[in-house]
């Protein structure tokens, strides 16, 4: 299996409002920078679905060292918490609906095709990889904001 080292992070303004991500995949010493985001969304759906665009940009099964300053992406991973809500009908411990389970239903499908570890980090404390996906995810989220690209302003 190839080993990947994938790096994400997300980030909205408000929350809900407007949100991106960012991810960067080093293979081999080489580097490959991923962003989006959506115009209404949360912080977490950000930190979620940085994970699986970068997942899903893998073109084979691989060896996965996944950062992320995300407890939530982390915790729900490493814990089972996720791999529980789904096993209950997507229902938390308590009986409770759980969140943002479309996005939960492709991470875990993807966390049968590749063998992923996480590691969490803590957020803006000098990581050099988790301050480079933080500053596109915030770009993304700034595209998004009244008066960015997206909506017809400029942007400089």
């Amino acid at each position: 299996m190839k080993r990947v080292e994938i790096y994400t992070d997300g980030a909205c303004s408000g929350n809900p409002g407007p949100g991106g991500w960012g991810a960067i995949l080093v293979y081999r010493g080489r580097e490959k920078e991923l962003s989006g985001g959506a115009r209404s969304t949360t912080n977490n759906r950000m930190e979620l679905t940085a994970a699986i665009e970068a997942l899903s940009a893998l073109k084979e099964p691989c060896a996965v060292s996944l950062t992320s300053d995300s407890r939530y992406l982390v915790d729900s991973v490493t814990k089972g918490w996720a791999a529980g809500w789904r096993a209950r009908g997507w229902k938390l411990a308590n009986k409770e609906p759980a969140q943002n389970v479309d996005l939960w239903e492709r991470l875990l499908d993807l966390l049968e095709i590749h063998r992923v570890v996480f590691h969490w980090v803590r957020g803006h404390e000098g990581h050099p990889y988790n301050e480079r996906c933080d500053r596109l995810a915030v770009a993304e989220t700034q595209r998004r904001l009244p008066g960015g690209e997206e909506s017809g302003g400029l942007n400089p």
